[in-house]
């Protein structure tokens, strides 16, 4: 199991080399435990596994300390649904991820597959994004109606209330943080359904690049997935770009500053992944030197990863201002809030657009097993 040779990349098929990556090559014919093996072996996909696989356990550790936190509702409280949905999407990005790195050697179809699945992660991943700034985030987002869940838990200690009365009494004297009619239909209406729709152009885009485009394919990867990222992040730029109703000095424009702190990392963390992923420095530099260890797109993961890192920061300061301080995301001066999440509206929005991106992998997959089998029946000989 651990005798068979890596190799340089003009010993294996042109489909499995990576622009710069010179040695550390599996050849396509792993079995399942060979690839599950090589996880502890230096080859060029060793790091790649790891840097996604080891962040899962860091992000659970992040994500359960809400629910640690004094006056929030129980785990399986609706609130949580949204939350619960962006763990999903995000553990399942990078559990995707680091399984298609690591197994992709099983064969040439496997390895369309397993990228294929890959890309459809990703997209749901920004979806379940979606749903936790739509509810947690959105400019009409607040406390569920009083008289149950933990609305009725904050409206019960005294001097929780006092504190919300004390900052909605100041924010009416101070800069109203008006309500723009013309974002409502939007946000209310196409904010989610659009989010979806991008998720699976995203898909079929970044699928195709394996069949097409293959020069740029790291550009158009990495540019298509700033559609989704504008469309999620529109609460957000609504946020930041509306006056902030609270005077400086309180604790609600504190707590706002905070979430503009961490969206801003997540913005750099971002845009240094994309530069790493588009570069292919520091292994465009010295061909060769990187293979097994410090190459490009180990760094677009770790930098992805801490992208994600921040985004939970900033939607776990929305949940405790949600939970805390209630005026600030809801001034006085928008409508009423939204309707609480359902399972419709978020684990059901998240079956339907998993079903969808299956359709994509299913086709493309089934494309690629046409295009690949003949050559893979060959490889079977080497």
């Amino acid at each position: 199991m651990w005798s068979l040779p890596l190799l340089r990349h003009t010993d294996v098929p042109p489909r499995v080399t990576e622009n710069f990556i010179l040695s550390g090559y599996r050849f396509p014919n792993y079995s399942l435990r060979q690839c599950l093996a090589s996880a502890f072996r230096p080859t060029n996909e060793t790091g790649n596994f790891w840097t996604h696989f080891l962040p899962i356990f860091i992000f659970a550790f992040h994500f359960q300390e809400v629910f640690g936190w004094e006056g929030v509702p129980a785990p399986s409280d609706p609130f949580f649904y949204p939350y619960w949905n962006y763990l999903l999407g995000v553990c399942c990005l990078l559990l995707a991820s680091s399984l298609a790195h690591l197994l992709n050697s099983m064969s040439l179809i496997i390895r369309e597959i397993c990228f294929f699945v890959d890309y459809g992660t990703i997209s749901s991943y920004t979806v379940g994004s979606s749903l936790a700034y739509y509810y947690y985030i959105h400019p009409r987002a607040g406390l569920p109606p009083l008289g149950g869940g933990f609305g009725a838990q904050n409206e019960s200690r005294p001097g929780l209330k006092g504190e919300v009365e004390e900052e909605s009494s100041s924010s009416l004297t101070s800069s109203a943080w008006f309500w723009l009619p013309e974002f409502k239909v939007f946000f209310d209406s196409f904010y989610i359904p659009s989010s979806c729709l991008v998720a699976i152009i995203c898909v079929l885009a970044c699928c195709n690049t394996r069949q097409r485009w293959r020069t740029y394919r790291y550009a158009i990867r990495t540019l298509v997935f700033l559609l989704p990222f504008f469309i999620s992040s529109t609460p957000i730029f609504y946020r930041l770009l509306s006056p902030c109703p609270y005077p400086s000095d309180s604790s609600s424009s504190a707590a706002a500053d905070t979430t503009a702190h961490y969206f801003y990392r997540h913005c750099f963390w971002l845009v240094v992944s994309a530069l790493f992923n588009i570069s292919k420095v520091p292994e465009r530099l010295c061909p060769g030197v990187f293979d097994i260890w410090g190459h490009s797109h180990q760094w677009f993961h770790c930098c992805t990863f801490l992208s994600i890192l921040d985004e939970l920061h900033m939607i776990k300061a929305e949940v405790r201002a949600l939970v805390l301080h209630p005026t600030l995301v809801l001034p006085p001066a928008v409508p009423t809030p939204l309707p609480g999440p359902a399972l419709l509206t978020t684990y059901g929005v998240m079956v339907v657009l998993q079903v969808c991106i299956a359709s994509v992998i299913a086709w493309f997959s089934w494309g690629a097993s046409l295009t690949y089998t003949q050559e893979q029946k060959q490889l079977k000989q080497h």
